[in-house]
């Protein structure tokens, strides 16, 4: 990886489903993350993604594109605004610096042009 690099962007629409199995894997099955009445009545369009769910989605496109030896040693990021499920969300991801085996990446997540993680970043370490 090289300063300056933009690694591909992760792009996934997140439905209930992909919801209900991300609350079940993480033991969070708060009802604001699936049922639409629910959500409705606590002042939700509809139901809101779990804002953890971007470490996972930051996990996957990071990991795609490690080179050998290399692992996700430090992973942090802000929500700023709901996504809620059957949006489509775009991960992005672009090479900050690279010193000795410390690579750090600039992270960021839009939804149209709301954005909806900020102040995002990894760091990746080479054994």
């Amino acid at each position: 990886m090289k300063v300056g690099e933009r690694l591909p962007d992760l792009v996934r629409t997140i439905t209930l489903t992909d919801m209900v199995a991300y609350g079940g894997a993480t033991w969070d099955s708060h009802r604001l993350h699936y049922d639409p009445g629910f959500a409705s009545r606590a002042g939700m369009d509809r139901p809101v993604v779990d804002g953890q769910m971007f470490g996972a989605l930051f996990g996957e496109q990071l990991t795609r594109c490690l080179e050998k030896g290399q692992w996700i040693s430090r992973l942090f990021f802000r929500n700023t605004a709901p996504t809620y499920s059957h949006e489509t969300v775009v991960c992005e991801a672009e090479v900050t610096a690279v010193e000795g085996g410390l690579t750090l990446v600039q992270l960021r997540a839009s939804v149209g042009d709301r954005l909806v993680v900020a102040a995002a970043g990894a760091e990746l370490s080479t054994t």
